[in-house]
């Protein structure tokens, strides 16, 4: 900055040229009318030839505000209508539940066609606990995982979908359960670990499948936990 420039103001309206300076921090500017004020050197800047005067700075303070409004306008119009919503409400708690059961459920996907049906796999919770499982089946002295993850307070999951030539595989299985609750307190409840001896024979008989609570179709259903007492053990 020199004297002779053109300066305009950065926090009001107006400007003009540099007439000389007062130490290093004050500027001495002076105006159409010949008119010098002094200001701080870090609130005027240099504009060259362009026009500083009130008209043209009100001006390009408005398409300024109508830029943002012009924008935020278009942000609002592409958003879309059908925004999935997330919340999701918790579940909910019934009298009675805070005692765990679990059931190990198979269900015929066609029960009129029971020697040619496939079948599903579902592990029923029938309590207010949260529980995180895993499902194994034995392959000689070692195991795989059929299936795991959360399944919410009185919920089924499924686990998976089979046909008879699988039957023999599924014979020897495992539940493991831990049972908890969020955002509360709770009554601290023992891991399950539970070994299930499936019997393929029964998936056969039309009589083993039976009507039940959980499901509108028939199931054949095998107790982990009841009521707190563990059914089937090591």
């Amino acid at each position: 900055m020199k004297i002779g420039d053109k300066v305009r103001f950065l926090s009001e309206i107006g400007g003009g040229r540099v007439a000389g300076f007062q130490g290093k921090n004050i500027v001495l500017v002076e105006d159409e009318d010949g008119f010098q004020m002094p200001m701080l050197i870090n609130e005027v800047v240099v504009v060259g030839d362009e026009d500083y005067d009130t008209k043209h700075v009100i001006e390009a303070k408005a398409n300024s505000v109508k830029a943002a409004l012009n924008a935020e306008r278009e942000e609002v119009e592409t958003e879309p209508a059908d925004k999935p919503i997330t919340f999701k409400a918790k579940p909910e708690e019934r009298k009675g539940g805070d005692k765990l059961s679990a059931y190990l459920a198979f269900v015929p996907m066609d029960v009129k066609e029971l020697s040619q049906t496939r079948f599903e796999t579902y592990l029923v919770n029938d309590s207010n606990y949260y529980m995180r499982y895993v499902y194994m089946i034995a392959e000689g002295a070692a195991w795989t995982v059929r299936g795991e993850g959360e399944i919410e307070p009185n919920t089924k999951e499924f686990i998976e979908e089979f046909g008879r030539e699988d039957l023999n595989a599924l014979e020897h299985s495992c539940i493991q359960l831990i049972a908890y609750k969020r955002d509360k307190h709770f009554l601290l409840k023992p891991t399950v670990n539970a070994q299930v001896r499936i019997d393929p024979v029964k998936f056969y008989k039309l009589h083993a499948f039976r009507e039940n609570m959980f499901f509108e179709q028939p199931a054949l259903i095998y107790t982990i936990i009841e009521n707190d007492v563990q059914k089937v053990k090591l």
